[in-house]
């Protein structure tokens, strides 16, 4: 199943993915006020006959909003993909993390907002995961059971301002693209096995797949797992594949009118348009 958080007639939703647009979830389970609060809960979609899930939206009717619009964690890995271009990698005994906050996210064909005082705005195709339901201290062998579902994530980083740590360079507004859904855990039976591509304006500028992972899926869980308890609908990106800007000769960072998208296989593609957050109104 795919699922997403949206926006019509100015109120946000949560539905449910089907070939002819989106069922409005909300009507249906109305004492759930957001995917997130809905997540616990997802053994509720096998309660309803097929006459309920027909589309109400079209796709065109809607806006996407990142599909998890408010999470308590959004925790970061970055450096986790082996570099092919070096013989021998030594593989780091702990994850490298991060935090990003929830109000720097924006949804599928939403804006990317570069920074004017940024002249340095990187792109980071990745995955996301969002937990489906609490843990602490997560055994590796179990870390998958506690996978609601996979997403695409645009992690925008300001290069110019990660100075001594990343936090500055990652939670500017409207810089991280998250959508433009959720595909649940079981249809998804492999995710250490799937192809990630990173295109900038129809150039291919990340390629890689998700079993060159330097920590697993499972490793990120179960390490994170035991300083902070995981709660449904906290996200975990599990950092970019190798081709990043900042890295290429000559560097390479996106600019306004830039399109940027992260397709991943079995989930989707996520689209998003850069512009200059000097253009939005404060």
């Amino acid at each position: 199943m795919k699922l997403l958080s949206f926006r019509v007639n100015n109120k946000n939703k949560y539905g449910l993915v089907t070939t002819d647009g989106v069922t409005d979830l909300q009507t249906l389970f109305p004492q759930y006020d957001s995917l997130l609060e809905f997540i616990p809960h997802l053994y509720l979609l096998d309660t309803l006959p097929p006459s309920a899930k027909k589309a109400n939206y079209s796709f065109d009717e809607i806006v996407f909003l990142p599909v998890i619009t408010d999470p308590k964690k959004i925790i970061c890995a970055g450096v986790n993909y082996r570099d092919k271009d070096v013989t021998c990698n030594e593989r780091p005994s702990n994850p490298v993390l991060f935090i990003r906050f929830a109000d720097s996210q924006t949804g599928h064909l939403a804006p990317l907002l570069k920074p004017e005082c940024s002249n340095e705005f990187d792109y980071e195709g990745e995955m996301a995961l969002v937990i489906g339901r609490r843990g602490r201290n997560i055994p590796q062998q179990e870390a998958l059971q506690y996978v609601a579902g996979y997403s695409c994530y645009m992690d925008g980083s300001m290069r110019d301002w990660q100075h001594a740590c990343f936090t500055g360079g990652k939670n500017w507004p409207a810089t991280g693209g998250f959508g433009p859904w959720l595909v649940t855990a079981d249809d998804i039976p492999d995710p250490q096995n799937l192809n990630i591509t990173t295109r900038l304006n129809g150039q291919t500028v990340q390629q890689d797949n998700t079993n060159c992972m330097v920590h697993s899926i499972a490793e990120l869980i179960a390490y994170i797992s035991t300083f902070s308890a995981l709660s449904p609908g906290d996200v975990i990106l599990t950092g970019p594949p190798g081709g990043i800007g900042k890295k290429r000769t000559p560097p390479l960072f996106m600019r306004p009118g830039d399109r940027v998208e992260v397709e991943i296989e079995q989930i989707g593609c996520l689209i998003n348009t850069v512009y200059s957050d000097a253009a939005v109104s404060r």
